[in-house]
């Protein structure tokens, strides 16, 4: 809707020139707006504290501090702001990563600039964006495999009978992202529902 107010967008990125690309690239769209940009992590703290935007478009290696570090500790203090990682990293370690601390999408700039905007607009919606790719190698379920300190403290409050929306109040992340989570468990715990994957945590402690 054209009364609708553009989408707050906090750019941070270490490479100059790929920063005024991405900014005159979002600029150009009329439903979304650039409201501050960053050259390193404690930058972009600042300017999303001070901004308050609605998605944060974020590399995963800059200065002073890296991008996992500054998205922990948005989300530590409970910052609302949806999470784009724009990376040129693509191996799924860093996608983990990535996800780990708490990002909403990913996206690399490999992919054509349109990805990078329909990101932006899909994880304001509160969808997560992950190229397809990853989601094979994220979700490649292997029964031995540990699961990650997320991964645990999300089954631990399924096993307490919380839902979707209470664990992520919990651990301050979004409903998509408890759900992506549960996926992941579930393949590495070789069970099917919610259930099932609380049965199995009761066997295990």
């Amino acid at each position: 809707m054209a009364d609708e107010p553009a989408l707050r967008i906090v750019l941070a990125d270490d490479h100059a020139l790929l920063l005024e690309g991405l900014r005159s690239l979002i600029s150009a769209e009329p439903d979304l707006q650039v409201v501050a940009t960053a050259t390193d992590g404690e930058r972009l703290l600042d300017a999303v504290r001070r901004f308050r935007p609605d998605v944060a478009v974020v590399d995963l290696k800059m200065p002073f501090m890296d991008g996992p570090t500054c998205i922990r500790k948005l989300r530590a203090e409970g910052c609302p702001v949806r999470v784009v990682v724009l990376s040129a990293l693509s191996d799924a370690r860093s996608m983990r990563e990535a996800i780990e601390a708490g990002a909403d999408g990913f996206v690399l700039k490999t992919d054509p600039p349109k990805a990078t905007l329909a990101a932006i607009r899909q994880v304001a919606a509160g969808q997560m964006v992950f190229p397809q790719g990853a989601r094979r190698w994220l979700q490649r379920g292997d029964e031995a495999e540990q699961l990650s300190d997320r991964e645990a403290a999300v089954l631990e409050l399924l096993a307490e009978g919380r839902s979707n929306a209470a664990i992520a109040r919990s651990l301050r992340m979004s409903e998509n992202t408890v759900k992506f989570h549960l996926r992941n468990l579930y393949s590495k715990l070789g069970v099917a529902n919610r259930t099932e994957a609380a049965a199995r945590y009761h066997r295990r402690s």
